[in-house]
């Protein structure tokens, strides 16, 4: 069985290639990225000691460098990983979104078409259903109504009707996981979690946008990676997995968290000006994931938090 894992230098794709390799040895994982995102750069070396594992630097929205990998290699399945992420940079210059998101995500499975590659995974958000208001007490499943708010989700939100429709049109054998919030080793000093721990670290000013009471689902990383294995292995094809933390939290409360874990100083937060169209709170449910395919969840927020923060004091360097 040999993997393609687009974007496995990021921070969700290094964590599933770090389960996968030591779980699946008779496996082989070919990864491509392009770097773009300068803390990926500190994971390549990463792998390199797995003699089941390559590397190969090249951009998804490259077509004839795509179609030449896939022409060599002869993959079995394919995980996109690959996207731009980033809201705030989202807002700033959508155009880029759109084209490795939605761009990249075409070119990807019109090799897999091609090379009559067996499988193809798309990695979402749940970011594309859009907001609830804080009192709300409903959860979207997988039948939710896109309602995407920012360029960034609407750029997956897309991505994911496009991946639906070559399943339909061309019978390419597809699945698609919506997550919320990832936490986590590997993340990049962009996100809230790591930011605030270095912050806190390095005793400088911590940025929270608005009034902080924006709520997020945070899941630790590993679970993810976990729910996407039982999706490569067991999922349904054609089908849709929501995969929720349970675990809601306000902003503000995360980084109080983090300083209260760290002994550093609350003087440290700083409210800054909202970002436009912030959503207001995630909220989905995992039932479908954990009835048909009895994933559940191995770590708290607490837990996973503390293993997160220890991971950053012990990495600090990088």
């Amino acid at each position: 069985m040999k993997l393609l894992v687009t974007g496995g230098m990021g921070f969700i794709g290094a964590n599933f290639l770090e389960y996968m390799l030591e779980k699946y040895p008779n496996y082989e994982f070919v990864c491509i990225d392009n770097l773009s995102v300068p803390d990926s750069k500190n994971n390549i070396g990463l792998f390199n000691n797995y003699k089941n594992y390559k590397f190969i630097n090249a951009d998804i929205t490259n077509e004839d460098e795509i179609n030449r990998i896939f022409s060599l290699e002869h993959f079995d399945i394919v995980i996109n990983f690959a996207a731009e992420v980033a809201v705030d940079y989202s807002i700033e210059n959508p155009n880029i979104f759109l084209k490795t998101n939605i761009l990249g995500t075409a070119v990807l499975m019109n090799a897999c078409l091609k090379y009559n590659v067996a499988r193809y995974h798309q990695i979402s958000t749940d970011e594309v259903y859009g907001d609830l208001p804080l009192d709300s007490t409903i959860e979207f499943d997988e039948l939710q109504q896109l309602n995407p708010s920012s360029p960034y989700a609407a750029s997956k939100a897309s991505a994911d009707l496009l991946v639906l429709s070559y399943y339909r049109t061309y019978g390419l054998k597809v699945t698609i996981s919506r997550c919320t919030n990832n936490y986590g080793p590997h993340q990049s000093y962009r996100a809230l979690i790591p930011l605030t721990i270095k912050n806190c670290i390095q005793n400088k000013r911590i940025p929270i946008f608005g009034k902080g009471d924006n709520i997020r689902d945070w899941i630790y990383v590993l679970d993810h990676v976990k729910a996407i294995d039982l999706i490569l292995h067991h999922g349904s094809i054609g089908e849709i997995y929501n995969i929720s933390g349970n675990s809601k939290r306000d902003n503000l409360y995360v980084v109080n968290r983090i300083i209260e874990l760290t002994n550093s100083n609350k003087d440290l937060i700083t409210f800054v000006k909202d970002r436009p169209g912030h959503d207001v709170m995630y909220s989905i449910t995992s039932k479908k994931i954990e009835d048909e395919l009895k994933w559940k969840r191995d770590y708290s927020f607490e837990e996973g938090l503390d293993k997160t923060i220890n991971w950053y004091i012990n990495n600090s360097n990088k």
